[in-house]
């Protein structure tokens, strides 16, 4: 379970929040290095750096600091016997302002947890589902104009995340920097 002990919450700010997926040490490091062959040309384009590479399970936006503790209980009920994902890259996909690889949810056990933790998010009144269907993915590249690649996929095998985290997003002039608030184990 990791921890931010740097990051201090005080009762009246606002934190730009997200529940996401971690990705296990060696991924991200494989998608490190796919990224510098890849990716790192692209003009007017800024590859996503190691610290921020996750799978969003929901995106909360400003939230009143006193939202973080009943947001990390909703990730650690959802976690409870949560059966551990096992995700594969697919596809490459770019939208209008990134760039991600799209993931093969094995056995569907990644969607069913981002389901349960929406869900939970929404009773609580904290978060709004979006209409499409959740859509398993690594932010892999952020731009303004589309650069319009067609890499060739990582060779990351099946990566199966065995923690779920609430971040903080601090937006920066050269980037958002994401802080671990609190993470918990998948499963246990």
């Amino acid at each position: 379970m990791r921890s931010d002990s740097g990051a201090s919450v005080e009762g009246r700010e606002r934190l730009r929040l997200f529940c996401a997926l971690l990705l296990p040490d060696d991924a991200v490091a494989e998608l490190v290095a796919w990224q510098g062959r890849e990716l790192a040309g692209a003009r007017e384009a800024r590859v996503v750096p190691p610290g921020n590479l996750h799978v969003t399970l929901a995106f909360l936006g400003g939230r009143p600091a006193a939202d973080v503790e009943p947001v990390v209980d909703v990730l650690r009920a959802a976690s409870s016997g949560a059966v551990p994902p096992v995700l594969s890259p697919v596809r490459y996909r770019e939208t209008r302002s990134v760039g991600m690889l799209v993931l093969a949810d094995e056995g569907g056990h990644a969607t069913r947890f981002a389901g349960r933790v929406g869900e939970e998010l929404e009773r609580l009144g904290f978060y709004e589902r979006e209409r499409r269907e959740w859509l398993p993915h690594v932010t892999v590249l952020r731009f303004h104009t589309r650069p319009r690649l067609s890499p060739t996929l990582p060779d990351l095998g099946r990566v199966s995340p065995s923690e779920a985290a609430l971040y903080h997003s601090v937006l920066r002039r050269t980037g958002a920097q994401y802080q671990i608030v609190q993470s918990v184990p998948l499963g246990g």
